[in-house]
């Protein structure tokens, strides 16, 4: 099994920043793939950005440009940095792993809000 524990949500005005983290423990060593999800109360659950082991990187086109997904593999954990931030950025962003056997495993997720 593997946790992972997400942080860094808030709320931010229009053009701002954050940063969010994902840390993951137990069996971390089968984890391959990282990444991040989001859904707001209009949409579904889309996907925004995941990294591979060998930090090999993919991203929505709505946040190419803006986000920027990466991991420190011996810290367990992925961040998603979010810039030039917009009110459509508003969501409960959920991390996700994958690993070796295609398991998936979610975060609790964590809030961020995007307004002025």
């Amino acid at each position: 099994q593997v946790q992972l524990v997400e942080s860094g949500g808030g709320l931010v005005q229009p053009g701002g920043s954050l940063r969010l983290s994902c840390a993951a423990s137990g069996s971390i060593f089968t984890i391959n793939t990282m990444g991040w999800y989001r859904q707001s109360p209009e949409k579904q659950r889309e996907l925004v950005a995941t990294v591979s082991t060998r930090a090999y990187t993919f991203y929505a086109d709505s946040v190419k440009g803006r986000f920027t997904i990466s991991r420190d593999n011996a810290k367990n954990t992925a961040y998603l940095q979010m810039s030039s931030l917009k009110p459509d950025d508003t969501a409960v962003y959920y991390c996700h792993a994958r690993n070796d056997y295609n398991f998936n495993f979610w975060g609790q997720g964590t809030q961020v809000t995007v307004s002025s």
